[in-house]
């Protein structure tokens, strides 16, 4: 056994040697069947409402979690052939309500809302969320992991089900119709897990049914009840829907010599099949995404890839299963590597998917399965071959909440003959295999994974090909640590990975502790240190930081943080800190500095609010010194216009730069079905100004008219770079 491999079983045996804690104790509601219609309405006048069972008594999650909840909430359920009603009575001081915004999927914080979480397997790791607010807005998300961390909350998830809201003297209701066909689930199940957990703007309350400690997420899916069913669940009956699509285009190149307007026409379509009430098929041929929202122009100060996450809604259900084996930043399959390549040049560019298919869900309680195949086109301008992805993923649950994971990740080039293969980014082929170990016990006390990956390429090296790691976290109300290493090869290329840094060792120790004083204005603060140390086999230490920090959350919501940090870089390669192509620094040099950063955000529930983010201090062998943030505007519920700002200033022997990132947003929703988003962005560091307009009509659940408009310019001197107008029609089709 080599040293890597003893390593990862080491960690392994570690990990599974945790002691586990008792879970918590759980509350029941039993569900009936309907004796009657249920109207969408916001009024609670049918009879299957009063015989149904009342879950209330709500416990405080916010400003403290160790009493029940001022004001009351009660949740009401019941059901028929077809799909699930729930209801909710949300008691109010007054009508006074904070909704900032009528658009769909719109942020819990700041907003009074209410939403119901459904763990229909039972598993303790992945729910479907649904909620409303006192206008009728909806929002849906799913919830992965267990919901131990803010990444596990996806709120790009979108699907068909129905909801109104309606305001009363002294409090609100909200009734939803959530169809069974929307969600997934056993056969003969009789039981679910469920919370629900409601934002209450006027008394500044956050409140839950089933008690979660408030050092946990909200989410978290540790601390749910029971629901019981009266009756088994019978198998849905035929589930496929159809989103058929049509888009027209005009685009005009501005830098390229006497290049003519391209206009385009464009069809393809998505299919969803259910293959049981626990897979899902999803099909898709020609797929676009025009209509994706383009990812923020970000200031790029550092040396490595910057992540992106995933929007495209075809990817979006059951990621968790395939992207949440690694870590952050050491992941074996990154779904935005489908659909862009890397030319002969290194630029990324648009690479056309062909054709996809995903089947992915529970085999039963305890499986999960997924398998993915996706087909671009070759470009030989850009000498990009023809690619194939294929990933396999299986994860097997262990315990109460862990579970072990396998998976397999291919990249396949075909037609070689006509591409030149060894001129591009792209071998003939590229492949992972790995297994993963994810820990959660039942109080969600210790989470934490380990993981072994090898990568399978054709390119022979005495480099290690592989990758493993461990990650603990221990946290309870008064303390965190957390402990993670990895060591990535010099030999592991994971071209399908998001895998930002090879051939180094990374260990990262880390420790908070909490204090909840018993004043008026601060809520709870905290105080820690974080430490991570890099080496490489053949340098040694290349990196090291040391971090002491402060966090302050105060009673109104807004919250202030503080750190003080200690650098040490070894420069491998020559590094423009800039990234203005000045003058780099040299490669192997080394470099020690300090600096300090401060940051506050305001409540969100007020008309105006900000959040400002400042750093000073040296940087390599000279200064620097920045600021960023932003501040909205909300013109309740119609909207908001915000502005976002990044200045960096950096002074070093060589190089003397200004960095400057700003631009306003705006969000109008005219009704709950149309919506207009504008953002302009000038980039002096990526030289861009940047204006995106997108223009959403929902006619019909989940159908869609948009109007895309995107102008590029020079920030240098605003010259055209490129213009796009784009309109595209989708609509979901049940059969």
């Amino acid at each position: 056994m080599n040293a890597a491999a003893r390593n990862t079983f080491l960690s392994l045996c570690l990990v599974l040697c945790l002691p586990f804690h008792g879970s918590t104790q759980n509350r029941s509601l039993h569900i009936k069947r309907a004796s009657n219609t249920i109207s969408i309405d916001g009024v609670l006048n049918e009879s299957s409402w009063e015989l149904s069972t009342t879950a209330n008594e709500f416990w405080q999650y916010f400003p403290s979690d160790s009493m029940q909840a001022e004001l009351e909430t009660e949740i009401y359920m019941t059901y028929d052939d077809e799909y699930l009603y729930v209801a909710a009575k949300c008691y109010a001081k007054h009508e006074d309500y904070i909704i900032p915004s009528l658009r769909r999927d719109y942020q819990a914080e700041g907003n009074d809302n209410i939403s119901f979480l459904f763990d229909t397997f039972d598993d303790q790791t992945n729910a479907f969320l649904f909620g409303m607010n006192p206008y009728g807005v909806r929002r849906e998300a799913l919830i992965s992991n267990g919901g131990g961390r803010l990444v596990d909350f996806s709120e790009s998830w979108d699907n068909q089900w129905y909801g109104e809201s309606k305001i009363h003297d002294g409090y609100w209701v909200c009734e939803l119709a959530i169809p069974f066909k929307t969600i997934r689930f056993k056969k003969g199940s009789q039981k679910w897990r469920f919370n629900s957990y409601r934002f209450d703007t006027q008394i500044n309350e956050r409140s839950t049914w089933n008690r979660i400690p408030r050092n946990q997420w909200i989410f978290n899916l540790a601390f749910m009840g029971d629901m019981h069913w009266d009756e088994p669940l019978e198998k849905i009956s035929r589930n496929v829907t159809v989103i058929p699509y049509t888009t027209g285009s005009y685009s005009q190149d501005y830098e390229e010599v006497n290049a003519a307007p391209e206009f385009h026409y464009d069809i393809g379509a998505d299919l969803k099949i259910g293959i049981n009430s626990g897979l899902n098929l999803d099909l898709t041929v020609n797929p676009d995404f025009s209509q994706v929202e383009v990812d923020r122009q970000v200031t790029d100060l550092s040396r490595f890839e910057i992540f992106f996450p995933e929007r495209r809604q075809f990817f979006l259900e059951n990621a968790d299963l395939f992207s949440s084996f690694g870590s952050r930043r050491n992941s074996p399959f990154f779904s935005r590597r489908i659909g862009i390549a890397i030319d002969s040049a290194d630029n990324l560019i648009q690479n056309p998917i062909q054709y996809g298919a995903r089947l992915s869900g529970k085999l039963n309680k305890d499986c999960r399965i997924g398998l993915l195949n996706m087909q671009t086109n070759e470009d030989a301008n850009m000498n990009i071959p023809r690619l194939n992805y294929t990933v396999a993923a299986l994860q097997r649950k262990v315990f109460t909440r862990s579970n072990i994971g396998i998976i397999f990740v291919n990249q396949q080039a075909f037609n070689t003959d006509s591409v030149q293969v060894d001129e591009t980014n792209y071998d003939t082929y590229n492949r992972v295999i790995g297994v993963d170990y994810n820990l959660a016990s039942p109080d969600n006390v210790w989470t934490g994974e380990a993981y072994y990956h090898q990568a399978i390429t054709p390119t022979e090296t005495d480099d290690f090909k592989g990758t493993h790691g461990l990650h603990l976290n221990y946290k309870v109300n008064s303390v965190r640590a957390e402990w993670l290493h990895q060591y990535v090869g010099g030999g592991y290329d994971a071209q399908v990975g998001y895998v930002p840094r090879t051939n180094i060792f990374r260990m990262s120790p880390e420790l908070e502790f909490y204090f909840y004083p018993q004043k008026k204005h601060l809520n709870q603060y905290s105080i820690g240190a974080d430490y991570e140390i890099l080496f490489q086999p053949e340098h040694g230490k290349t990196d090291e930081t040391t971090t002491l920090f402060s966090k302050f959350s105060f009673s109104d919501n807004s919250q202030f943080d503080l750190n003080f940090q200690q650098n040490y870089i070894y420069l491998t390669e020559e590094f423009d800190p800039s990234g203005l192509d000045s003058i780099p620094l040299a490669a192997d040099t080394e470099y020690n500095y300090f600096n300090f950063n401060a940051g506050f955000s305001s409540d969100m529930r007020k008309k105006v609010y900000f959040s400002v983010k400042s750093n000073i201090g040296q940087y390599f062998n000279g200064t620097r010194y920045g600021i960023q943030g932003n501040v909205a505007f909300q013109f309740r519920p119609y909207g908001s216009i915000a502005f976002d700002y990044s200045y960096n200033h950096i002074e070093l022997p060589k190089i003397t730069s200004s960095l400057i990132l700003i631009g306003p947003r705006f969000d109008l929703t005219f009704t709950k079905k149309l919506f207009f988003t504008t953002f302009i962005q000038y980039n002096n560091q990526a030289d861009n100004f940047n204006i995106n307009a997108r223009l959403q009509w929902r006619f019909k659940p989940v159908s869609d008219f948009f109007i895309v408009y995107t102008d590029n310019y020079l920030a240098t001197d605003f010259s055209k770079k490129n213009r796009a107008l784009v309109a595209k029609f989708t609509y979901w089709l049940n059969l």
